[in-house]
């Protein structure tokens, strides 16, 4: 069974009256897959606990910028870290740069677009590629 990578700000957290929160509707969604999850971030340690990833319901990756989501080799250590390979997981990211770097690696990867917010592409992207 897939993994589904998770991106983490901008997609799963999102900013509301200037707090960071699980984007609920999106939670759901995920919920509704038996799938593992992994929320995937670039987050500091200061930005973790301002993004409140310090209280994901699912396990959270950082490299803390070093090297960025943007690099091949974010997720090649990513990857090495859970014992994965490119093809036991899917992926979504609203940083176009981020999903051509995962895909360049062979991770089938979706780009979701924060203004739209369209869960049900992000949905059946997952049930096509799950």
């Amino acid at each position: 069974m897939k993994t589904i990578l998770v991106d983490a700000v901008d997609a799963f957290v999102i900013e509301t009256n200037d707090k960071f929160q699980i984007f609920q509707e999106m939670y759901k969604l995920l919920e509704s897959f038996p799938n593992k999850k992994i929320i995937l971030t670039g987050a500091n340690d200061e930005q973790f606990k301002k993004f409140g990833l310090d209280k994901m319901p699912y396990p959270v990756f950082t490299l803390k910028h070093n090297p960025e989501k943007t690099d091949p080799e974010y997720y090649n250590i990513m990857l090495n870290h859970f014992n994965l390979k490119s093809n036991e997981v899917i992926y979504f990211e609203h940083n176009s740069e981020a999903v051509k770097s995962a895909e360049s690696i062979g991770i089938k990867s979706y780009h979701y677009n924060l203004e739209k917010k369209d869960l049900n592409a992000l949905k059946n992207f997952l049930i096509e590629n799950l």
